[in-house]
């Protein structure tokens, strides 16, 4: 995830980190093209018809409501997923605490909690369709195996109810954390409906080619009054239409490996922050960005 503040005059004209062009250039550069050559076309060829730029106003009118509509939605799901992620972190925060209070032998809170960290990490790499890494690695420790089952975060979970169950615990502390247990898979849940279930691939499919089809054609509105400037003008209009379109694809995968994602791997280092006083060992570094950049 980018986490750049309010940008700075010389970020707007010249950041590429965070920015969208480097993945939409060559469509601004077609477009631009494109223009370019309807206009030399239309000049030393062959005429050819000038739609008034009120038609092609209603229809860019029409097609902004449209990727508008489309960015609230894919935002809507990329907000959600980080509500999720956040009440993943509270839930394992929480239940860390009622594992100190509730479970008296040292080395069964130490395995419990561990396993929270552990179940975090593989529900990033479930997210991520990642396999096991250093980082989750060594937050499972002995538990490693759990990467190999066919749904590892549920896995895990399985295997702290299995800890717990076998704990002489009173009935309202395991109550207690059998809930917690509960919540923790009903937020889980809710993230994999958001990575699983992607917008319906017809809807992009309509955006992009009504996109297209606009810029293409907007340079035939724009010949008479914008002349030798019909390709700049052409070509910024691509860049703003196309730009969104490609933004608002990041924002509809909020788990992703874009830079507009979620920081799944920071937020796995937070809960092993929180964790670590209860494990007894030193915290991690607190994530920083590199590049303005975290991952």
């Amino acid at each position: 995830m980018i986490t750049r503040r309010r940008p700075h005059p010389k970020d707007v004209l010249f950041a590429v980190r965070g920015s969208i062009l480097p993945r939409i250039w060559w469509r601004v550069v077609l477009v631009g093209a494109a223009a370019l050559v309807t206009m030399l076309v239309d000049r030393w060829v062959i005429p050819l018809q000038h739609p008034s730029t009120a038609a092609f106003g209603a229809f860019g009118v029409a097609l902004s409501l449209f990727l508008g509509f489309r960015n609230n939605a894919a935002y809507n799901r990329w907000w959600e997923g980080r509500t999720l992620i956040g009440l993943m972190m509270a839930d394992i925060r929480a239940f860390a605490r009622e594992v100190q209070i509730m479970v008296p032998s040292a080395p069964a809170r130490a395995e419990i909690i561990g396993l929270a960290e552990g179940y975090m990490h593989l529900t990033r790499l479930f997210l991520r369709r990642l396999s096991l890494d250093e980082a989750a690695r060594a937050a499972l420790g002995p538990h490693t195996d759990l990467a190999d089952a066919i749904h590892p975060p549920c896995a895990a979970l399985d295997r702290i109810a299995d800890r717990i169950a076998a704990l002489d615990l009173n009935p309202v502390a395991q109550r207690a954390l059998t809930e917690r247990l509960g919540l923790m898979t009903q937020h889980q849940t809710g993230c994999e409906r958001l990575a699983l279930t992607p917008l319906p691939f017809a809807y992009s499919l309509l955006i992009y080619r009504t996109t297209w089809l606009y810029c293409l054609l907007i340079p035939l509105s724009l010949i008479e009054a914008a002349g030798w400037m019909t390709p700049f003008f052409a070509a910024t209009i691509a860049y703003v239409f196309m730009g969104l379109a490609e933004v608002t694809e990041e924002l509809v995968e909020p788990f992703g490996h874009t830079e507009n994602a979620l920081p799944l791997d920071a937020i796995c280092t937070n809960v092993g922050m929180s964790v670590a006083p209860h494990l007894g060992r030193t915290p991690p570094p607190v994530p920083a960005a590199k590049d303005h950049y975290l991952s």
